[in-house]
């Protein structure tokens, strides 16, 4: 089960499982894929399917070709971080002190609570103008204000 989720969890799977998909598809369509016209189907049902099948053959080498241009351009960046770090001497347990999280400030309390009896200023807010004309047209029969 760990296996599962360390495969799923990998960055290279969404654009290989899109890429197996593609390869699956026509390899099915080219071990005969144009079977259901020698069937007596309705001719609506027939068009139906062939227009999806034209779809998802119109689509899928579009499909492929940005699955695999995914995975290169992560198989490559990831080689370039990798010697990156190598030239610069720091090893995947030692992270930079650029990504580094920065600590958290500690919450600054007040010292002693305000007492009750004094009244606690309200936050400001803007001013809006004072005169707004409404640019809103009268409905039809109705006379403007």
């Amino acid at each position: 089960m760990e296996t599962v989720r360390k495969i799923v969890r990998n960055e290279y799977f969404p654009a290989a499982a899109v890429l197996a998909l593609v390869v699956l598809f026509w390899a099915v369509a080219l071990a005969g894929g144009l079977s259901m016209l020698n069937d007596r189907n309705l001719p609506i049902g027939t068009l139906t399917w062939m227009l999806f099948v034209y779809l998802i053959a119109a689509l899928t080498p579009f499909a492929g070709i940005v699955a695999a241009v995914d995975l290169v351009h992560r198989y490559r960046w990831n080689r370039q971080e990798a010697r990156e770090r190598a030239e610069v001497g720091h090893t995947p347990s030692q992270p930079d002190a650029e990504t580094a999280p920065e600590p958290a400030p500690a919450e600054v309390l007040p010292a002693e609570p305000a007492p009750a009896d004094q009244p606690v200023p309200e936050p400001a807010t803007p001013k809006q103008p004072a005169t707004q004309q409404s640019t809103k047209k009268p409905a039809r029969g109705q006379k403007a204000a």
